[in-house]
Formats: structure tokens, C-alpha cells, sequence
């Protein structure tokens, strides 16, 4: 039996090692890779390159190809003496006709500028979407990471309040505490517990929405085997970023900026239905006939041949009145083209300004965070003098409750501290256009 149960424990030491620690970076390349947001805009971005090979087949000419048959009863048209006949025939022809546009008032060039642009914000739009399912991946997992520091320290809370337990139950024996101190520290203890509990459901729902970001199925077993690797904090003090000076970038610019080019080609292509088109066209047809119940008549062969008819022509179309829709079409494009402009210039005022907004909250969670490791110390150092002094006698419980809890809040904060300059880096990374994760 024991040595079934150490293999057990083998196994599952074993099976626990074996387990891949996923880091931040890699958190977020499997969100990145299995979100369906980003597959939507994929297949967006798939649309745009096929609308831009359908502008490049615009200027390629158009080939037709038609085959037609027909049976004539009683009376009708003789295809050979051109008289009217009652006698049955079937009539047979075949066509073949290609078209080129020559010029439409570079519609045409306006279309494939315009599509050209639509490929780069479809690409934009991607980037866009990733960079968006890093950063509410890095969010998620800086959540899990903070409430899995609180569970520690809940864990260690825990394990102190029991010895302190077991120490205020031998000093009752000798008659150094009262009854109402070992009441204080086993409420206390209590305490402890309910928190533990508490900060473990905290860690289990930020471990859920985790997963939900990442794109696990939370159903799997696979779910509940993802464990975190260590995070490492360094020290940034010494660290300097650069005030953001006005100019920013990123996928969310980039978007605004080919969204403008987009509409800018378009207001130019309503404008080009003003201008006359000129087309060339070209093709050859030929028939074939023959009279029902009569064996007298030409072959296939040299009626297809003798029949044939060849013709070029070219078109010019000269728009004159068309009840204002050229019009009415330019207008509603000049506004469209206007409002991507505004667009555009909000979205960098809104960029500029989260971006300094990020980097002031990155310097003051720098101060904040050595700020907060002094005051640890200052809070633990407390901690111990009360609870010595609890020992001999010359504080309370009250006053040891306080202290803890002032060390346990002082933990709690400087790792809160902690994870925002790492998650407030990467946000001024992201505003200037910098890639967050790695592909």
C-alpha cells in the first residue's frame, strides 16, 4: 500500500513538472492565434485583396462566347432567300464578341487606388484586432498573477495565524493570555480562512476569463491545467521613457489614415461618371440552318465557314442628363471623404492623449511601486515588534490584527504597483506603434 501510494505521488509530481508554464508573451500569441476575431478579420482582410483583383481585371478585356439554336414552325423568315416560307427549319449560330474600355475617366485607376488602400486598412484592421486581443490577454493575465499573489499571501496568513494559534494556546496553560485573547486570535484565524477562500474564487475567475481570452475551450480538460510561470519584476527604476511628443502610431492610426485614401479615391471615382467613356469592340459570328424532313441543303462544315462575319466598332457614351444621380453621388462621396478626415483626426487626438495618459501613470506606478517596497518593510519590521510584544504581554490582539493587516494591504498594493508598470509599458509601446508580442 505505501508503495503504491509513493508511486501516486511520483506520477503526479512527475505529471505536475511536466506541465508547460505559459508566460505572458505566450499567453498572448495563443490568444492572438485562436481568437475568432481575429479569423473574422482574416477573412475581412481576404475580401479586400479579392476586391483588389477584380480592380486589376477592369483594365484586361472582356471576352463573351454565345451559342444559340432555334427551331422555326410554320411561317417564318428563309435564311437562304431571305423570303417567307411555311417549311420547318432549325436555325443554329454562334458568336464570339470582346470589348475594351479605353478611357471612363479613370474610373478604372480610381478603383485600383482605392481597393490597393482598402488591402493596407484590411491589414491595419488586423493588426488592429491582435494587438487588442494581446492587450486584453496581458490584462487578464496580470489579473490572474495579482490574484494569485493574494492567495499566497492568504496561504501564509493562514499558516501564521495557526502557530500563533497553538503559541496563545500554550500561554493560556501557563497563565500568561486570558480566554479573550485566544478568542481574538482564533477569530482572527477565522478571518484568515474567509479571506482564503474569497482570494481563491477571486484567482478562479480571473483564471476563467483567462482562458476565455486565450480562446480555451473552458469545457476541456486542457482548461484547468494551465499554470503561469513565474513572473519576474525588474527593477525599472533606472528605466527611461521618452514623453510622447505629439505623434503617435499604430494599426488603430494606420486604419483611420487608409480609411481617408479609401474615400478620397472613391469621391474621385463619382467624379468621373462626368466625363464621357470611349470602348472599342470587336467579334465575329456565323449560323448554321437546314430544313426539317429534306436532305437537301450545305454541310455544317461550309455553312459555318461561308456564313462567318467579322466586325470592330467603338463607342462613345457622352453623360448628359441622368435625373442628378452623378451629382447626388459626388456629394454624399465629398462627405464621406471629409468625414474619414475628421475621423482620422479624432482618433490620433484620442492616441495622443491615452498615450500621455499611460506614460504618467507609468511613471507615477515607478514611484509608487519603491514607495510601497519601503513601506512593506517599515509595516513588516511593525508587524514583528507587535507580535513580540503581543508574547510578552505589552500589546493586544487588536494591535496585532491592525499591523497585519496593514502588512497584508501593503503586499497586496506593491504587487498591484508591479503589474501596472508592466501593463502600463506595454500600452505606450502599443501608441507607438511598437509590436507587443511576438509572433
Amino acid at each position: 500500500m505505501k508503495k503504491t501510494m509513493i508511486a501516486l505521488l511520483i506520477m503526479t509530481s512527475v505529471h505536475v513538472a511536466a506541465q508547460e508554464k505559459w508566460t505572458m508573451q505566450q499567453c498572448m500569441q495563443y490568444a492572438v492565434a485562436h481568437n475568432h476575431e481575429v479569423k473574422r478579420a482574416e477573412l475581412e482582410l481576404d475580401n479586400y485583396k479579392a476586391a483588389k483583383t477584380s480592380a486589376i481585371g477592369r483594365f484586361l478585356p472582356a471576352v463573351d462566347a454565345g451559342i444559340g439554336a432555334q427551331y422555326n414552325f410554320g411561317r417564318a423568315i428563309d435564311p437562304e432567300t431571305n423570303g417567307y416560307t411555311d417549311v420547318s427549319t432549325f436555325y443554329n449560330d454562334y458568336s464570339l464578341h470582346t470589348s475594351l474600355p479605353v478611357f471612363d475617366g479613370f474610373s478604372r485607376l480610381h478603383v485600383l487606388k482605392a481597393a490597393k488602400a482598402g488591402e493596407l486598412m484590411g491589414r491595419a484592421a488586423l493588426r488592429k484586432q491582435q494587438d487588442q486581443i494581446a492587450l486584453s490577454t496581458l490584462q487578464a493575465y496580470t489579473n490572474v498573477v495579482y490574484y494569485e499573489g493574494l492567495v499566497k499571501m492568504a496561504e501564509e496568513k493562514v499558516d501564521e495565524t495557526e502557530l500563533l494559534l497553538k503559541q496563545i494556546h500554550l500561554l493560556e496553560e501557563v497563565g500568561r493570555k486570558s480566554a479573550a485573547d485566544v478568542a481574538q486570535v482564533e477569530s482572527q484565524k477565522a478571518e484568515a480562512d474567509y479571506e482564503l477562500t474569497r482570494q481563491q474564487n477571486l484567482f478562479s475567475l480571473a483564471m476563467l476569463e483567462l482562458r476565455k481570452e486565450m480562446g480555451v475551450s473552458l469545457s476541456s480538460s486542457e482548461a484547468d491545467t494551465i499554470v503561469l510561470a513565474p513572473m519576474e519584476f525588474i527593477d525599472s527604476t533606472d528605466r527611461v521613457i521618452e514623453a510622447p511628443s505629439g505623434i503617435v502610431g499604430g494599426p488603430s492610426v494606420d486604419v483611420a489614415h487608409y480609411q481617408v485614401q479609401v474615400s478620397k479615391h472613391e469621391w474621385r471615382q463619382a467624379r468621373a461618371a462626368l466625363f464621357p467613356a470611349l470602348s472599342l469592340s470587336a467579334g465575329l459570328n456565323t449560323t448554321y440552318f437546314h430544313t426539317l424532313h429534306s436532305s437537301v441543303g450545305q454541310s455544317f462544315r461550309s455553312q459555318f465557314k461561308n456564313n462567318m462575319g467579322e466586325y470592330v466598332g467603338a463607342t462613345l457614351s457622352i453623360p448628359l442628363f441622368n435625373r442628378l444621380q452623378t451629382v447626388s453621388n459626388i456629394r454624399k462621396a465629398k462627405n464621406n471623404y471629409r468625414m474619414a478626415c475628421e475621423s482620422f483626426e479624432q482618433t490620433r487626438s484620442e492616441l495622443e492623449k491615452l498615450a500621455c495618459e499611460a506614460w504618467h501613470d507609468w511613471q507615477a506606478y515607478q514611484k509608487q511601486t519603491e514607495q510601497m517596497k519601503h513601506k512593506v518593510e517599515a509595516d513588516s519590521l511593525a508587524y514583528q515588534l507587535t507580535r513580540r510584544q503581543f508574547e510578552e504581554g505589552l500589546s493586544t490582539a487588536i494591535d496585532l490584527r491592525t499591523t497585519s493587516a496593514q502588512l497584508l494591504n501593503s503586499k497586496a498594493t506593491l504587487l498591484q504597483c508591479q503589474l501596472m508598470t508592466i501593463v502600463k509599458e506595454q500600452l505606450i509601446r502599443y501608441y507607438r506603434g511598437e509590436t507587443i508580442w511576438t509572433e
